[in-house]
């Protein structure tokens, strides 16, 4: 192990040891101690904050010597919960090194990315002349709460150059993610008359009715697999709410919708399939009132070609270190569908092997970590020596 590997060890093992569950504790304890590694490095950073003022991020910006785009490295430091404290072999706040893993909750998400492009960055900086454009590292505090709120802060920062591109350390060294399917969110509110469940008068209420809504929903055709994008959309009912107790026939019951759309099935086909369904539950089974749709949030799918960057120099580094790694279109949505929707290309995981994600146990390989080390520096460096001639639309000189 390297002594600049061990330094990231080090620095990841301290992040581990101040809880930062998103929702539960205080970031400050956290983000004090990256802002005092980086200070000791004379990097530059700045706090980002949301709309309320709350501390969303940490950006650290290395700005270099010659003209050329900026490139982006992203690792959350907020972490998911612990679930059942009990169910875990080893305290989730340990930060120790057992049998060559880094363990302990956010090792592998994503504390120890976090501590990797740092120690990037601050190689980087000590070189900053001979480079084009500049590197951005968003340590973000605000995405385990699903809001996104540090990239969002960082998008919206007036003061930040925006990037050609972003490289996202989520772990998993096999697959460099580079696309995935994109998302449209609603409410659905089902309503029916009350009444008395023991009452001679047949009432039809509002969680019967969103059962059956439930079915039209779950039997509505969705489209297989189209063009170039290789996975098809999926519709699922994620929550559904209603009644208060034996006796009374519920006036209204909520379900959750989550529909991930692919280019040939997008947010407008979502929602025209949902409005179809709530179309014909309402000709069937009336109700008191319409349902009401309430859409949540909508994100487009998205995917990169492998020659496109910064896609291109994550995954040649990677051949040029010797690892054998495919190109992912991901399932689940991730921040590059966020970045996306703001013409901003980006990767969404590679890195090491690990186990116990948002799970019990967490813990992070080491072994892997020298030659994803390798493969990020390689691929920053790549990008900001021929950025200026490589991306001249996307440059801005700073």
């Amino acid at each position: 192990m390297s002594p600049e590997d061990a330094e990231v060890i080090e620095l990841a093992q301290a992040l581990i040891r101040r809880p930062s569950r998103a929702g539960i504790d205080d970031y400050g304890p956290v983000l004090t101690v990256l802002e005092g590694w980086l200070g000791d490095r004379d990097l530059p950073c700045r706090h980002l904050y949301d709309d309320q003022g709350r501390p969303v991020a940490l950006l650290v910006e290395v700005a270099g010597g010659r003209p050329g785009p900026w490139w982006a490295l992203d690792a959350c430091v907020d972490t998911a919960p612990y679930g059942d404290e009990g169910a875990w072999s080893f305290p989730p706040d340990c930060g120790d090194v057992v049998d060559g893993w880094l363990r302990g909750r956010g090792a592998a998400d994503s504390k120890l990315a976090a501590a990797m492009f740092c120690r990037i960055a601050a190689e980087l900086h000590a070189r900053a002349e001979e480079l084009h454009g500049g590197l951005a590292v968003l340590l973000d505090v605000d995405e385990h709460t699903g809001g996104f709120g540090g990239a969002r802060a960082y998008l919206n920062d007036p003061a930040a150059v925006r990037p050609a591109g972003v490289m996202i350390g989520y772990p998993g060294p096999d697959e460099v993610v580079i696309g995935g399917r994109g998302l449209w969110r609603a409410t659905i509110a089902v309503h029916a008359d009350s009444g008395h469940s023991g009452s001679r008068r047949t009432t039809l209420g509002a969680v019967s009715r969103a059962a059956r809504l439930v079915c039209l929903l779950e039997e509505a055709q969705l489209p297989g697999v189209q063009g170039e994008f290789p996975l098809p959309p999926k519709l699922t009912v994620t929550f559904c709410h209603g009644g208060e107790g034996f006796s009374v026939v519920p006036d209204r019951c909520e379900l959750g919708v989550d529909i991930r759309t692919t280019p040939g099935f997008d947010a407008s086909a979502a929602e025209g399939l949902v409005r179809g369904a709530v179309a014909r539950l309402d000709a069937a089974l009336p109700g008191p009132g319409p349902t009401v749709i309430t859409p949540v949030t909508a994100w487009p799918p998205y995917r990169l070609a492998e020659d496109e960057q910064p896609a291109a120099a994550l995954l040649e580094s990677a051949a040029n270190e010797g690892l054998t790694v495919r190109a992912k279109t991901a399932g689940p949505s991730n921040i590059g569908n966020l970045l996306a929707a703001e013409g901003i290309p980006a990767t969404a995981g590679f890195g090491v092997h690990h186990e116990g994600l948002h799970g019990t146990d967490e813990r992070a390989r080491l072994a892997d970590l020298p030659a994803v080390h390798a493969v990020y520096r390689r691929a920053v460096l790549n990008l900001l020596s021929v950025g200026a001639t490589s991306h001249d639309g996307a440059a801005r000189d700073r």
